[in-house]
């Protein structure tokens, strides 16, 4: 789900962006293997202990992303809050994520990626306290906003910091405990919303902030930023701690400093130039994968499992969401075992045919509900539609739509692209998450056909116009979607 990804905003795109380039002579070299190698007394305790900080604020994330579903009806009925009420409470996380997302950037860049993770932290913690003393819909709003906009800039931070921190041989594994710890917070909020009460539960929410504040005051900022900002001696400080005290560093710093030095003189792209005609191939996949997997409706059924539940016959939404929770994760660290085995293609095929099939048969749960309230297998039904849906989607539309964002775009642009596709995540999450209650009280039925429909859509999508990336350079990706859309131009004019 988007909480994977949601997750979100940049983790492959900036993972790619910060790798070094080596300059020789007049040829540039993306250097996708720019790290130590692990050389005779180095250490990776001191990057494992960061990642381990760092993912405090992925956890985070997914707390907030699961807080909504759970705690639905106990809300609702403690401050008498309108449907309405809730939706607003329920996607202004959305608009704060938003805000926080476009920001996160100039931040990371002006004081540091541990000075942005901190302000995050920060915003969280006095949103989740905001929450646990609410006594009416106004003040939820202004706790939920604040965690929002918290989580909107860890979801660039975070991936961004261990990408930055971390040995070559170790890059691929860690980049994807942000991911999976996502998928560990919103699980835990999931299942611990079934037997806490909401304040409670807000104050869970609290403690991997206290994690993420107080590690940061043990672990190293990045080198590569300290090299970006000319703090050279602090740089090579906070390279050798996270290598260790033995390990020779002089390769990769060199590397690092070729990159800073490159990167600079490379133009900034604008976001006017993505709309060039040799932009046009990778604008579309990147845009188009990020608007069907929002409006696939993931989002909707994340923030109101529990409610969505109930409406399909089931007396709580426990036994849902729990079920919801447990298989979300372990399919998660799935696809990162998969993805460079059988390609993005494959799987994101595979995925959306299994949440078109997920929200069809939860469609036909209702239908059958509707027509006979006594028909006793419609719950189980709308529940195998709704475990189809979520396990398909963690095989493939979660998380490889951010992955091809880093493969496709060319390195100049990539940062503005980057922005845009964050923008295009966030505004089409807030519509279906203050939508999907509407929606379900239009037509239960009719929402999940909608669903599926989107769904049938991006089966189509992906096989007309998403490349297969897998084992190619991102020379030759690029190289091959620029030629695709001057083709594609050329073939509009000659029609």
């Amino acid at each position: 789900m988007s909480i994977s990804k949601d997750l979100e905003v940049g983790q492959g795109l900036q993972s790619d962006l910060k790798q070094p380039l080596i300059s020789k002579g007049k040829e540039v070299i993306l250097s996708t293997d720019s790290s130590s190698n692990g050389k005779d007394g180095g250490s990776i305790w001191m990057v494992l202990l960061s990642t381990f900080v760092a993912v405090a604020g992925s956890f985070e994330f997914g707390c907030a992303v699961g807080f909504s579903s759970p705690t639905q009806s106990s809300i609702r009925h403690e401050l008498g809050l309108t449907l309405a009420e809730y939706s607003v409470f329920g996607s202004i996380l959305t608009i704060g994520s938003m805000v926080g997302a476009v920001m996160s950037g100039r931040v990371a860049d002006s004081i540091g990626r541990k000075g942005a993770m901190r302000i995050s932290g920060g915003f969280c913690m006095i949103g989740w306290l905001a929450i646990y003393y609410s006594k009416a819909a106004w003040s939820l709003d202004i706790g939920r906003l604040s965690v929002g906009y918290g989580i909107g800039m860890l979801s660039y931070v975070v991936p961004v910091y261990i990408a930055e921190i971390t040995p070559k041989n170790l890059r691929g594994g860690l980049t994807t405990v942000n991911q999976l710890m996502i998928c560990s917070g919103a699980s835990t909020a999931f299942i611990l919303g079934t037997i806490l009460t909401w304040r409670v539960l807000a104050l869970i929410g609290v403690l991997p902030c206290l994690i993420l504040l107080f590690g940061l005051s043990l672990v190293p900022e990045s080198p590569r930023w300290l090299a970006k900002v000319g703090s050279h001696n602090e740089f090579e400080v906070a390279l050798q701690t996270l290598r260790g005290k033995g390990a020779d560093i002089s390769e990769e710093a060199a590397e690092i400093q070729d990159y800073i030095t490159i990167i600079e003189g490379l133009p900034q792209g604008k976001l006017q130039d993505l709309f060039q005609r040799k932009y046009t191939h990778p604008l579309i996949v990147g845009v188009g994968l990020i608007a069907l997997q929002q409006f696939g409706g993931i989002n909707g059924i994340a923030f109101y499992a529990s409610e969505t539940f109930v409406s399909a016959g089931f007396s709580s939404g426990a036994v849902g969401t729990i079920a919801m929770a447990t298989i979300q994760v372990p399919l998660t660290g799935l696809v990162t075992l998969l993805m460079d085995k059988f390609g993005r293609r494959p799987l994101l095929m595979i995925s959306a045919s299994g949440t078109c099939l997920g929200s069809l048969l939860a469609a036909l749960s209702f239908v059958l509900q509707d027509q006979d309230n006594t028909f006793e297998f419609a719950p189980i039904l709308a529940l195998t539609g709704l475990l189809v849906y979520i396990a398909a989607f963690s095989l493939g539309m979660g998380a490889i739509p951010w992955v091809m964002m880093a493969e496709v775009f060319p390195l100049n642009v990539k940062g503005t692209a980057g922005s845009l596709v964050s923008l295009v995540h966030w505004f089409g999450s807030w519509i279906m998450s203050y939508s999907y209650n509407f929606f379900m009280s239009w037509s239960k039925a009719g929402t999940f056909f909608m669903f599926s429909g989107v769904c049938g859509v991006t089966v189509l999508f992906v096989a007309k116009l998403v490349p297969e990336t897998k084992g190619r350079t991102l020379e030759e990706i690029q190289a091959s979607m620029e030629h695709s859309s001057h083709s594609s131009a050329k073939l509009g004019m000659q029609k």
